[in-house]
Order: C-alpha cells, then structure tokens, then sequence
C-alpha cells in the first residue's frame, strides 16, 4: 500500500473521530480544515495510485463530509436554474 493510501485511511479515521467530538458550530470550523487537507491528499492518491482508489477516498470522504456536500449540490443546482 502507498503513502498516499495510508495517509487518505488515516484522514478517515481522523474525520469520523473529528465528527464524534462535540461543537458550537456544528462542526463547520472541522469540516473546511478537513476539506483543505482532503482535497490535495485526493490528488496525491489519484497521482501514485490512479482513479480507482481515488474515487473510493473521494466516497468515502463524501460520505462522512456529507452536509458540505449537500450544500455544494443544492448550490449549483440553484447557479444552474439561474
């Protein structure tokens, strides 16, 4: 198993522990660090280990990123109804 592997099951772990804990804000402060550090580990993954494994962490962290994601969709759903 690559680095990038290991490090993208540790940022699972730390996410669900992270969403375990609680907080004020709902857990928003959490969830943008998590999206800052998830989204160039995605890359590093889809670099040394292709699309495959890629695409499982970007589900995974969907899943448990869930709301962000969420918003995100009912967003563009409302940019491309304008």
């Amino acid at each position: 198993m690559s680095l990038p592997v290991v490090l993208g099951l540790g940022w699972l772990v730390l996410a669900n522990v992270a969403g375990m804990i609680p907080a004020r804000d709902n857990h928003w402060a959490r969830a943008w660090a998590l999206i800052a550090a998830g989204l160039p580990l995605l890359g590093w993954i889809w670099w040394e280990a292709g699309w495959l494994p890629a695409a499982l962490f970007l589900a995974a962290a969907a899943s448990v990123l869930r709301w962000p994601v969420i918003y995100l969709g009912r967003w563009l759903r409302g940019v491309a109804g304008r």
